[in-house]
């Protein structure tokens, strides 16, 4: 079955609202979900030289109204405010990476349980000690992934899943690739069901 990549930051909560329905979109159309974990300190500040959103004059101030306006449509509580985010991805990041080699079938769990755990909870995720605080799939042992999370592979795993993203032209999360079309943003969405209905223009 042909995939949907999915390219994400757990510090989007952009990314967030779209791993809400991205496995959805792809199962209306006979495809499977390849989720991504990136980095948006390296595409967006190192890459780009770009200054987060949060910081950006008047962009900063749409961004906390949009993404609060956002969560209400959705109906997706936050537990967070904006004015603390995530301080770093880096931890729940490297477990996606790691799990995606050794424990495939619980990814998509796995990326549903850290994104609400960051995001509809607040709950911090700096060190990987901080995993036992999630609610992880059952099939994953919370002190396997923590040690995995502390281990040289994962980081080095997470590092190529980065340099792919870059390599792939995504910069923002989420992106979606749909053989190599990239659709930036949870507002292209709806641009990318098309594009999979309609086999693109």
């Amino acid at each position: 079955m042909p995939e949907l990549e999915f390219h994400f930051d757990f510090l989007s909560p952009y990314g967030y609202f779209a791993s809400q329905g991205v496995e959805a979109l792809a199962a209306r159309h006979d495809r499977l979900v390849d989720w991504h974990p990136m980095l948006l300190g390296i595409t967006v500040m190192k890459v780009m030289g770009l200054k987060p959103l949060l910081e950006t004059p008047l962009k900063g101030d749409y961004i906390r109204r949009d993404v609060a306006r956002l969560a209400r449509m959705l109906d997706l509580p936050l537990g967070r405010e904006l004015e603390r985010p995530p301080r770093s991805s880096l931890v729940p990041a490297r477990a996606v990476c790691w799990a995606k080699h050794y424990a495939p079938h619980a990814v998509p769990e796995l990326v549903h349980a850290l994104y609400a755990a960051l995001w509809r909870h607040g709950i911090d995720i700096d060190a990987p000690d901080d995993l036992t605080q999630v609610a992880l799939p059952p099939s994953l042992d919370a002190g396997t992934l923590v040690d995995a999370s502390k281990s040289k592979e994962a980081a080095d795993l997470l590092r190529q899943s980065v340099e792919n993203s870059v390599a792939r032209g995504v910069f923002g999360s989420p992106t979606v690739l749909i053989d190599g079309e990239p659709f930036w943003g949870f507002d292209r969405l709806d641009q990318a069901e098309r594009w999979l209905a309609t086999g693109g223009w």
